[in-house]
């Protein structure tokens, strides 16, 4: 089935794709789904809780949805009944403008559409958002963004490593507690308290991504 062409503006007026459930496991469509759409010019975040800190393709994954962030299309490559905790999650986020929800083949949970559908959300379902994309050309500025990765020490210290990575960059899955992750945007915007103190550490006329480069050193 092909969602409705209206959705073509919707996509290209976005910067961020949320891709919930792409993790590690590289046989699933979830995972390919990110450089897929990365190619096509949007920041995507991937979001998986265990596979937080790792990378695919050199886009980091998150454990969630980082408060005060950008979220303006989510797509659901879950279980239903995980597809309805993670609505029920959003529909008791705070968003000035609601995201569009987007159901994989496979996601859909007839009471989490009910959900969005009596808050007045956009949906999408029955379509891949991946073919959606092929099938109508849809393409858009690259957003090209340095990432970071705040970790507990391995030596047990209980200090912290904070790493940047450069547009791509891949990096190792950490092998302790992740602490926080997140790309230049997360950084600007996150209300979460270790990008927060970042922020607070910057020097007069310094930007913020300099600032996140000279803590890694």
């Amino acid at each position: 089935m092909d969602a409705s062409q209206d959705l073509i503006p919707a996509l290209l007026g976005v910067t961020s794709i949320h891709v919930f459930g792409a993790g590690l496991n590289a046989e699933r469509t979830s995972h390919t789904a990110v450089p897929e759409l990365r190619r096509r010019g949007w920041r995507v975040v991937p979001v998986h809780p265990r596979d937080a800190g790792a990378c695919i393709d050199g886009v980091p994954i998150r454990g969630s949805v980082e408060p005060g962030t950008p979220l303006e299309v989510a797509v659901l490559f879950l279980a239903p009944e995980r597809a309805r905790a993670q609505v029920r999650r959003l529909l008791m986020t705070p968003f000035e403008t609601p995201p569009l929800v987007w159901f994989q083949p496979g996601a859909e949970d007839a009471v989490a559409l009910e959900w969005l559908n009596d808050a007045g959300w956009t949906t999408v379902h029955a379509d891949c958002i991946v073919l959606y994309s092929e099938r109508h050309n849809l393409s858009r500025g690259p957003v090209d963004l340095p990432w970071y990765r705040q970790v507990a020490d391995e030596d047990g210290s209980q200090c912290s490593v904070w790493t940047a990575h450069k547009v791509d960059e891949h990096a190792a899955p950490p092998t302790t507690e992740v602490e926080w992750v997140g790309d230049l945007v997360d950084l600007e915007t996150s209300t979460a308290s270790v990008p927060a103190y970042i922020r607070n550490l910057r020097t007069d006329g310094e930007s913020l991504e300099a600032c996140a480069l000279r803590l890694s050193r």
